[in-house]
């Protein structure tokens, strides 16, 4: 069936308005050519887009040709503003942007264990309001929320998680509940992965699994393009696979005696306090994932005499990417986290190396580009998804 004119519109306007959000500024005739539409149909939505706020002249072009130079045309980049949070056990960072992810404001609070709910929610929902004011004026249209656990594929909602804050949730509920803005949540990793697919170490590849490696570990999975969170938005959660050399079983309500108790930042300080690289008594209660960072850039600064913990680092990493290769033989692992970050391409080999002698299928291992912020990258990127599926949906 062919399109009415009313929707061949639309579709051609939101064309125009990815390629100007992607490329742009671009000049009438620069639209025409990575569209394929005629001049005619360019220079109609050119004004609708005009008129309906969308566009604006942003400059001339710097052809030298007879004439006047052609006008440069770029998306209103604030016509709405775009917030991202990154919610960890202890702290919440935010960042609001304008609909083309210039930064215009950033923030950061730690959040102490012993903070009740309440007044943790008030504090995180103060940040972000203080952000977007100092943004400016233009109020928030979307909202992404990076927050470990499940999400419930559902509802879209934070699932109730053992060991978990329970501001996490309540959190979400507050923005959800006094701003007039859409409150998106999805789990940390997915929105690591969703980063590192876009602006990182996966652009180019449309299937892959990203390992976060931090605190805990967790597992983020791409196929064909597409983020992919399970039945029950628990696709990744790799903490509970049960391992030889733990000396026990995962449960429902405790990943102990799974990949956690191998991989986990808790595991990785006694692994390099055995190597001589760190005293497991100077580690204070929170600092585990600041210590493991620490040995692995010690270790691979040591060279030689750091091999041994980075060997067994790695035979570790590839255990878990072993089980997980061979279900799905993404081709593919990224290793993003605070760990995978500071073990960087030399870790990432390590890995490849242990991986390709114990399974047949042939995967590359790259560390993630995006470090520690991938996380608020993604999140970013959801909110800017959201608005973008609204706002550029002009009337036909």
């Amino acid at each position: 069936m062919r399109a009415s004119p009313s929707t061949a519109r639309a579709i051609n306007d939101r064309l125009a308005l990815r390629l100007l959000q992607r490329d742009g500024p671009l000049t009438a005739a620069q639209l025409k050519t990575e569209t394929g539409l005629s001049r005619p149909t360019v220079a109609d939505l050119v004004e609708r887009l005009r008129a309906a706020g969308l566009i604006e002249v942003v400059g001339e072009s710097g052809a030298v040709r007879r004439g006047p130079n052609a006008k440069l045309y770029g998306i209103v980049a604030d016509r709405a503003h775009l917030a991202a949070l990154d919610v960890r056990l202890g702290s919440v960072s935010v960042v609001v942007t304008d609909l083309l992810g210039a930064t215009l404001a950033e923030d950061a609070l730690p959040i102490g264990s012993g903070t009740g709910t309440e007044p943790a929610v008030e504090r995180a929902a103060a940040l972000l309001e203080r952000a977007a004011r100092a943004a400016g004026p233009v109020p928030l249209h979307s909202v992404g929320i990076g927050a470990p656990g499940l999400i419930d594929p559902a509802t879209g909602e934070l699932r109730d998680s053992t060991g978990l804050p329970a501001w996490h949730r309540g959190l979400v509920r507050e923005l959800q509940r006094r701003l007039p803005a859409t409150v998106l949540v999805e789990n940390e990793t997915n929105l690591a992965a969703v980063a590192e697919l876009r602006e990182g170490a996966a652009r180019g590849r449309d299937t892959f699994v990203l390992f976060w490696l931090g605190l805990g570990v967790g597992a983020a999975v791409v196929l064909d393009g597409r983020l992919r969170q399970g039945a029950s938005g628990g696709a990744g959660e790799i903490g509970f696979l049960p391992v030889p050399g733990v000396g026990g079983l995962p449960s429902a309500a405790d990943c102990a005696g799974g990949f956690h108790s191998l991989a986990g930042s808790v595991a990785l300080c006694e692994l390099a306090s055995t190597h001589g690289l760190l005293e497991t008594d100077a580690v204070a209660e929170g600092g585990e994932e600041a210590a493991a960072v620490d040995a692995v850039r010690a270790a691979l600064e040591a060279g030689e005499p750091g091999e041994p913990f980075l060997k067994e680092l790695a035979d570790r990493l590839a255990l878990g990417a072993a089980a997980v290769v061979s279900v799905l033989d993404p081709g593919c692992v990224l290793l993003a986290g605070a760990v995978g970050h500071a073990g960087g391409a030399a870790l990432a080999a390590r890995v490849e190396e242990r991986l390709a002698a114990m399974s047949p299928l042939r995967t590359e291992v790259r560390a993630g580009s995006l470090g520690d912020g991938a996380v608020l990258r993604g999140a970013l990127i959801t909110a800017r998804d959201a608005a973008q599926d609204a706002i550029f949906a002009p009337e036909g």
